[in-house]
């Protein structure tokens, strides 16, 4: 999956942008194949299935051709370090055609379609039989796996069987029994399918992580974790198998030891990826992980490389999409030291990159503990931030705005903000991002753009208490801008979100300076309720008035 790099802070930090969630460059380790190579490569899946038929499922050898056939699982793929992931990708190659083929009898067991209910049986069976086959040769299998196998594969040759006798009856009533225990003998074999798979996948995975846990070569142990962080890539089911076979234990070990600094990157970027899942999360709970990060980030002999992923990592554990919070109590007590070195790296960040990780954690922190806004006051954090805002090295894009801008809309309940950010001409950064458009047609990019125009509102709504920042606002003509907002549906991308917060703005700077309103907005963006404002600007064609 494509990973964008934290595009909120609600968002994991491999979700965002070129991160998001989101929110996480585009860093995929896929297969790089364009789509002819893609589709000889499923062409030698389905004519291998033809020669299983006549062969009726009966095992191919593993001879001096047999590099040419990507079915066959054995450490004749490749060489080394790269067999293992070789496998895993044919594995999950392998899975996804059998995967497909139980979906299509599905759809054509509903519709009636009783010759090709058999004929897809037919090759998913082969499938099976043929992965079940050339995995046992290539791997010594598990005794609990075993047992799946084996009831596997008579479900699917009763499958085959029973579909068989459809095609020799028109019997409605017979039929319709017969669609029931298909139905049932289906489900049947997806379930035992996926659960072999799973301990398939468990079992190579096993493999990379005793690689990492027992080589002492540098070059092993890497190419080890850039195979993980790769399988990271296909979904959460994986990454919770991962973290489960105690991929998140071995990657802090590594990040534990002096000799492997130049790794400490590449395990932290795949502990982020882990940690997606709450799996992996708790994993890192229990072996301390938290320390680890903060040592890392705290180290001014750490690269700035491995001090971005680290962030990455603190980023992905805080994020409030998590149900889980029972880490965040261990967490808390490194907080001081975490939130100091994170602003920190905001402050030096190299590039909008490292920039956008390390503020995406301080964002998340920012929404579970207040304590977190008040030592970012002291730690001079606006100013930070503002002049951040003028580097476009480090702010380059929405998602490293909208991290910004919702720091401060965290740090605006604090009274002391309000001067601060006066201090470094705040306000007039705030209407600029009131005015952020999207630079491309990307959904992810204008959704940014949305919030980044709500948080300013918000913020500015915030700091608005303040008497000065109030008439400083008005001086800046932030109210004809948020009317603009809220009459016109397409300077907001038609986001009811920006409305509302535009409107709460717009009424706590006319709570202050009554006069700054027109007669006629005032009539309808500030005299009747909020959420009778709101229907009216929703429902508006594009108007100036």
């Amino acid at each position: 999956m494509a990973l964008e790099r934290m595009a909120t802070p609600q968002s994991s930090p491999r979700q965002s942008s070129s991160l998001s969630s989101s929110p996480m460059s585009t860093r995929t380790q896929s297969l790089q194949v364009d789509s002819v190579q893609r589709w000889m490569d499923d062409l030698r899946h389905m004519t291998e299935v033809e020669c299983m038929c006549v062969l009726q499922a009966k095992p191919i050898g593993v001879e001096e051709d047999s590099q040419h056939g990507e079915l066959v699982l054995t450490s004749g793929v490749s060489a080394g370090d790269h067999v293992a992931r070789n496998n895993l990708q044919t594995l999950l190659r392998r899975a996804l055609v059998v995967s497909t083929e139980l979906g299509k009898m599905f759809q054509r067991l509903e519709k009636g379609r009783w010759q090709r209910v058999h004929s897809t049986a037919v090759r998913a069976n082969c499938h099976v039989r043929s992965l079940v086959h050339e995995y046992g040769a290539a791997r010594s299998i598990p005794p609990e796996m075993q047992k799946y196998e084996k009831s596997l594969l008579e479900k699917c040759m009763e499958l085959t069987n029973i579909t068989e006798r459809c095609l020799h009856t028109d019997d409605e009533f017979f039929l319709k029994s017969m669609r029931e225990a298909i139905h049932e003998i289906l489900t049947d074999v997806s379930d035992s399918f996926s659960n072999m798979i799973d301990m398939a996948l468990a079992n190579e995975i096993q493999v990379l992580i005793k690689q990492i846990e027992s080589s002492d070569s540098t070059s092993t142990i890497g190419t080890s974790i850039n195979n993980l962080l790769s399988l990271t890539q296909d979904g959460p089911q994986l990454c919770s198998i991962i973290a489960k076979e105690g991929a998140v234990v071995a990657l802090f070990k590594i990040c534990r030891q002096d000799r492997f600094r130049e790794l400490y990157a590449h395990a932290l970027r795949t502990v982020a990826s882990i940690c997606s899942v709450e799996e992996g999360i708790n994993q890192l709970d229990k072996v301390d992980g938290i320390l680890c990060l903060a040592d890392i980030l705290t180290d001014e002999s750490s690269v700035e490389a491995a001090r971005a992923e680290a962030a990455a990592v603190v980023a992905q554990i805080t994020s409030p999409h998590h149900t889980s919070t029972q880490h965040l109590a261990s967490f808390l007590e490194s907080m001081h030291d975490i939130v100091t070195a994170l602003i920190k790296l905001c402050e030096n960040a190299s590039c909008g990159e490292v920039f956008l990780l390390a503020s995406a954690a301080l964002a998340n922190i920012t929404f579970f503990d207040s304590m977190a806004c008040e030592i970012l006051l002291q730690l001079n954090a606006v100013h930070i931030l503002l002049q951040a805002c003028r580097d476009q090295q480090r702010v380059d894009t929405p998602y490293s705005k909208d991290q910004v801008v919702t720091i401060l809309a965290n740090l605006s309940v604090l009274e002391p903000c309000a001067s601060e950010v006066m201090q470094e001409q705040g306000v007039e950064r705030l209407l600029l991002l009131l005015g952020e458009k999207p630079s491309s047609p990307s959904p992810s990019e204008g959704a940014a753009c949305e919030r980044v125009q709500q948080k300013a509102a918000v913020t500015l709504a915030r700091l608005s208490r303040d008497p000065d920042v109030a008439q400083t606002a008005i001086q800046l003509k932030a109210v004809p801008r948020l009317i603009q907002l809220c009459r016109s549906p397409t300077e907001r991308n038609n986001s009811d979100s920006v409305l509302v917060a535009c409107l709460a703005a717009l009424r706590r700077l006319a709570a202050g300076c009554p006069s700054s309103i027109s007669v006629a907005d005032h009539q309808q963006l500030i005299k009747p309720r909020l959420v009778d404002s709101f229907l009216l600007c929703s429902n508006m064609e594009e108007s100036f008035v």
